[in-house]
């Protein structure tokens, strides 16, 4: 990465990181959830019963999941949408497939991954189009691991193996000349399990979010090494935007229940439009009152580093589709020789719709 980019990157983490530190246990609390625990708060029990698998419900690159339930946009649309957690992203889509819920707000490549398996998945609202995602290099190893190509021989940490975090340190390595058998994944989750890994030495490096990122910085034990929670830092990492966070379903389900999925993307759209016109503190205010932790000043800044990754209008961005496919064929064989139609991985229908 280049220096200037790297000195942005430090002054922006060391901005934030006092503030979005009062925020890692509740986070980590979401990611630590053993299954997939319903969050029964803004369930009416009225309307149209929806089930939606987020990838963590405390998580900010997933806000606009729970956002748009607190914002009462569910219920106005005749929707009743129960949301439940499930940390892991491999396992959310799992939940998918086997029809115990309708849709999952989770990364878009998992469309991607899914179809070269024969399965039609389909991204109907794009939340953001960057990953949100740090590598973080544990302060020993700090000399030793100054870029991708020094990943040869280390211990990575991904959430899970098959998840997004995974996709992108394989694809990070290989672009960098590091062969996949050439270093190790390990999967540590995030939040409290993520920070351990790194201090005891389980991992060497690895990929997570706010705010465990900021509370490895504020502690000492890491350094930031590549930057992925805005456009630009996405860009120099990946060669383009890198659509994430969204509101994908079975192309099969979307096809016979359009009007339900309509609804959706209604509530979803209103709700980016309205993150797009309000503070960062009108914002935590609308959010439960236990994610501020009794500091809403706190959870403003966290949600204001965040903003800039997301849509406003929940419209694919132009060249993200072919960037994640660049990114999975460099080091997934069931990719690499796969036709992969990108046009059949995500949709516009719904929320241009909205929008309109």
């Amino acid at each position: 990465m280049r220096k200037t980019a790297r000195s942005k990157t430090a002054r922006c983490s060391a901005l934030f990181a006092t503030g979005l530190l009062a925020l890692s246990s509740l986070t980590a609390c979401g990611n630590e959830s053993a299954g997939s625990t319903p969050d029964t708060g803004g369930s009416t029990g009225t309307g149209e019963p929806v089930k939606i698998m987020v990838g963590g419900l405390n998580k900010i690159i997933y806000l606009p999941a729970v956002l748009t339930q607190q914002l009462g946009y569910f219920k106005d649309e005749g929707l009743d949408v129960q949301l439940m957690e499930e940390p892991a992203g491999v396992e959310a889509h799992t939940q998918l497939l086997s029809g115990q819920v309708q849709g999952v707000v989770g990364f878009y490549d998992h469309t991607l991954d899914l179809q070269a398996k024969g399965k039609a998945v389909e991204s109907v609202v794009q939340f953001a189009e960057a990953p949100g995602e740090v590598e973080v290099v544990s302060d020993r190893e700090a000399d030793a691991i100054t870029s991708p190509r020094d990943f040869k021989g280390k211990k990575l940490g991904v959430t899970g193996i098959g998840s997004s975090t995974d996709f992108l340190t394989r694809y990070l390595a290989v672009k960098n000349g590091v062969k996949l058998s050439e270093f190790k994944r390990v999967a540590v989750g995030a939040g409290p399990t993520f920070t351990s890994a790194l201090r005891k030495g389980t991992i060497d490096a690895g990929m997570t979010t706010d705010p465990t990122v900021a509370s490895i910085i504020d502690k000492g034990e890491g350094q930031i090494l590549l930057d992925m929670r805005t456009v630009e830092g996405t860009e120099e990492a990946l060669g383009g935007s890198y659509p994430s966070s969204s509101l994908y379903m079975q192309t099969e389900w979307v096809n016979s229940h359009k009007e339900i999925v309509q609804k959706l993307a209604n509530a979803f759209v209103k709700t980016l439009k309205w993150m797009s016109s309000h503070s960062p503190s009108e914002i935590a205010d609308k959010m439960p009152a236990d994610y501020a932790q009794g500091n809403g000043i706190v959870y403003a800044a966290a949600i204001q580093h965040a903003l800039p990754m997301f849509t406003r209008d929940g419209v694919m961005p132009g060249d993200g589709p072919e960037t994640v496919e660049k990114v999975l064929r460099a080091f997934d064989p069931d990719i690499a020789n796969a036709h992969v139609d990108l046009s059949k991985t995500y949709t516009t229908e719904f929320v241009k719709n909205a929008a309109g």
